[in-house]
């Protein structure tokens, strides 16, 4: 991670295509973090798996590594913005974002796309976060702060 102007930092997946290209896999700014799109390439060895479940997988991967440098985990996810360019790769990248934000439920939207950069790139998603804070106090956060909007019970 590195300093930025404007109290900014700058979080890094070490993608080639953060310097070729001008840009930041996250940024940090206080408490948001803003995750650039982010396709399913396996960073470590530079490859991309064919299947678009296993691209999802590899860009929460990617996600996970991101929060943890900035500071959070991936349940300080509140938004995503996934894109495809095949409707019929929905269900299966949707399914994979179950399995990973089930509990977590950030708000989130799929938008099918006519192509991404590079023709093997059949999914990208990019995500906001907003860092928890720690509590201050045991009835955090003040009971005054909360209403039935903000309650969430599961259903039996």
């Amino acid at each position: 991670m590195m300093g930025a102007p404007g109290g900014r930092r700058l979080v890094s997946s070490d993608s080639p295509f953060e310097r070729i290209y001008g840009y930041s896999r996250a940024l940090v700014r206080g408490d948001e973090v803003l995750i650039a799109g982010t396709t399913g390439y396996d960073y470590a060895k530079m490859t991309m798996p064919g299947d678009v479940a296993e691209q999802t997988r590899n860009i929460y991967a990617t996600f996970a590594e991101v929060m943890k440098e900035a500071g959070g985990e991936l349940a300080d996810i509140v938004r995503l913005r996934t894109f495809v360019i095949d409707a019929a790769d929905c269900e299966p990248v949707l399914r994979v974002q179950g399995e990973v934000f089930g509990v977590i439920r950030p708000t989130a939207t799929i938008i099918v796309v006519s192509a991404l950069l590079k023709p093997e790139m059949k999914v990208e998603i990019e995500a906001e976060a907003r860092l928890r804070r720690p509590p201050l106090s045991d009835d955090y956060p003040p009971a005054a702060a909360a209403s039935r909007r903000d309650v969430v019970t599961p259903a039996s």
